[in-house]
């Protein structure tokens, strides 16, 4: 699976942290497609409906812990129960730096957790290592083993 083929999907709140997530991950030149979801709820509907990714490309969720309706962790916790989007990795990406709650969502099966800094220069620079980061990483295709 290229880079290139890989959809980001973005479940973010905060309007300024999507715009900037997804600018800056795009100024660490990353030209994959975006999808922002605003709350928990739209994740889960999103999901529902369209399986892991639609088309059977690959994707890739960054996933706010502090939403609205349903939380991150809660959706985290419906995806990797559900043969059908269990595969597909999560990245949380949150401002939450709890120990317990970074443990929580290790143990539910995130594959990476990034706390985003509140400082505006640190998180611009996190966001571009991630973009860094997302750029070299291997994904396994989202489509459930066959039986």
């Amino acid at each position: 699976m290229t880079a290139e083929a890989v959809q980001i999907i973005l479940v973010e709140d905060d309007d300024g942290h999507a715009t900037l997530i997804e600018k800056n991950l795009r100024r660490a030149g990353f030209t994959n497609k975006f999808l922002r979801l605003k709350d928990g709820q739209e994740a889960l509907d999103y999901f529902k409906v369209n399986g892991a990714c639609p088309d059977d490309t690959c994707c890739l969720v960054l996933l706010d812990i502090n939403m609205p309706r349903v939380d991150g962790v809660e959706v985290l916790r419906r995806m990797k129960a559900d043969p059908i989007t269990a595969k597909t990795p999560v990245i949380m990406l949150t401002t939450t730096d709890d120990p317990r709650e970074v443990e929580r969502c290790y143990q539910l099966g995130c594959n990476v957790y990034v706390t985003k800094p509140v400082e505006y220069e640190s998180f611009l620079e996190a966001i571009k290592r991630l973009g860094l980061f997302l750029q070299v990483v291997k994904l396994p295709p989202n489509a459930p083993e066959k039986a």
